[in-house]
């Protein structure tokens, strides 16, 4: 007979964006049954007549390197769990009734249509970073909150409130009115190995302070779930269990250094199932000094137009090397230019670090200040250089006039006479070319396809991915469908996005 305990009713609120972690169901185990077999086992000289089936037990075993593991997390869990928190939130929001009362008198209605206001929860974790309050999360577990609880490991609550938010790195930074809190250190990013142990904490199912146990899987992990598919990307994998409210928590090294921000699963039940996603400290760590020093993300902005480079490159464009990011090309009198960079050009370094992808590249750039000098080594047609840029501020006028960008996990490239005739065009000169397409993203699942020239949208000829993005922005406002008149080949097609 099954003995089941009975099912336990508890609805856990969190947040549910995308692929990012929030929100689930929980179940109840099972008791284990009765086995008559290992009941025999247990009766006195019943061994005996097993013997002809049993094996010998294993010998004693060194057991040390064991205990010294377990008790490395036990420091860990100790040392780091003070710097944990949980963040509650509230939304409110305002409804309209769906189905007015029966037998309402003519007139009053409106009474009964007016918005009514709903107020929703979620819960997420955070790190404190310094000792007057600072608190490290994940943008999608402080979005469009009204209110903030932080409960500390003590168990008190103390009211949050936002510093500032980067949704294009998934990161937030909020702050507390407490002082001589216990920060967590930064660890070097540099450092971290696939193959190293880590171990996360925060609030799973509304669990605070709890902790899980894992390696780091991978790294450099891009999956087009931040910001649109626009975001940077530069997730840590971990199959240390990560679970809705896990969100913002801290995954740490063996001597408690803090190295990710705990932020997404790959889950078919929305559930742990083994691989997780963190962002590094050498994303967060940026953008969070950023907004503590002046309130917003300031970025490094390049002036350069970047492509991957692979086979198809390497025989276009008759490059000497297989390896590294090449210059497509670059804005007058911007970065780039000032420091000698061509058209051409392939990346190979940048301030000592291989440059291996493109997405990478484009991640270091932004986490500098403006300002900042990066040097560069390059290779021109088989010569290698080296060279320093001075990098200016990366703002929307600057993307703007640019014209290259990314939006709904698609690559944008303004069409000219150069960049169209790669995809097989003749005398185009505007609109923008899909250079590239993360699969299952936004533009992926609307049917566009590489190669297709984005004409028009609600009407206006495009330049930018800039202005395709505010045209968007302003439809998605007014709640209305955008007409987008796309080319493929030599067909002319429609599409509605809504």
């Amino acid at each position: 007979m099954i003995n089941q305990w009975k099912h336990m009713s508890a609805v856990l609120a969190a947040m549910l964006i995308g692929s990012l972690v929030t929100g689930v169901v929980m179940s109840t185990p099972e008791v284990l049954r009765h086995d008559p077999v290992a009941e025999t086992l247990n009766r006195p000289n019943a061994s005996a007549n097993l013997d002809n089936r049993s094996r010998a037990p294993l010998p004693a075993q060194d057991l040390q390197a064991a205990v010294g593991l377990s008790q490395a997390f036990r420091n860990v869990a100790e040392y780091a769990r003070p710097s944990v928190v949980s963040i509650n939130t509230t939304v409110k929001r305002s409804v309209r009734p769906r189905v007015l009362p029966r037998g309402i008198a003519p007139g009053v209605e409106d009474l009964f249509d007016r918005p009514q206001e709903r107020q929703a929860s979620g819960v997420g974790s955070g790190v404190i970073i310094s000792t007057d309050g600072y608190i490290l999360t994940n943008n999608h577990v402080v979005e469009d909150a009204d209110g903030l609880e932080v409960e500390l490991s003590d168990g008190s609550t103390v009211e949050g409130k936002i510093i500032g938010t980067d949704p294009q790195t998934d990161v937030a930074v909020i702050k507390i009115d407490r002082q001589g809190l216990e920060p967590i250190p930064f660890g070097n990013p540099d450092n971290v190995q696939v193959g190293d142990w880590c171990v996360a904490i925060g609030s799973p199912f509304g669990l605070d302070q709890t902790v899980t146990a894992g390696i780091i899987s991978g790294k450099n992990r891009v999956r087009g779930i931040v910001g649109n598919g626009d975001g940077f990307e530069d997730f840590l994998q971990t199959d240390a269990a990560i679970n809705p409210g896990n969100s913002g928590g801290p995954l740490v090294n063996l001597r408690g250094e803090l190295i990710g921000i705990n932020t997404a699963i790959m889950s078919r039940t929305g559930s742990s199932a083994g691989i997780g996603f963190a962002i590094p400290v050498s994303l967060a760590r940026p953008v969070f000094e950023s907004i503590v020093e002046s309130g917003s993300v300031r970025r490094g902005f390049l002036g350069a137009e970047l492509g991957p480079v692979n086979e198809d490159t390497v025989a276009e464009l008759d490059l000497k090397v297989s390896r590294g990011v090449v210059i497509r090309s670059v804005l007058d009198n911007k970065p780039a230019d000032r420091a000698g960079i061509r058209p051409g050009d392939v990346v190979t370094e940048v301030d000592g670090r291989e440059v291996k992808r493109l997405d990478l590249l484009r991640n270091y750039i932004a986490s500098r200040l403006p300002g900042s000098k990066v040097v560069m080594k390059i290779d021109r047609r088989g010569r290698p250089m080296q060279v320093t840029v001075n990098l200016q501020e990366r703002t929307g006028d600057a993307l703007a006039e640019f014209g290259t960008g990314s939006f709904g996990g698609a690559q944008l490239t303004p069409a000219t006479p150069q960049t169209a005739k790669r995809f097989g065009y003749s005398n185009l000169n505007s609109g923008l070319i899909i250079t590239e397409l993360k699969d299952d993203s936004e533009f992926d699942q609307s049917g566009l396809e590489v190669g297709d020239v984005i004409e028009s949208a609600a009407g206006e000829p495009l330049k930018s991915a800039e202005q395709l993005k505010a045209i968007l922005a302003e439809c998605e406002r007014q709640n209305v469908a955008c007409r987008l008149v796309l080319r493929r080949g030599n067909q002319r097609m429609l599409l509605v996005i809504k």
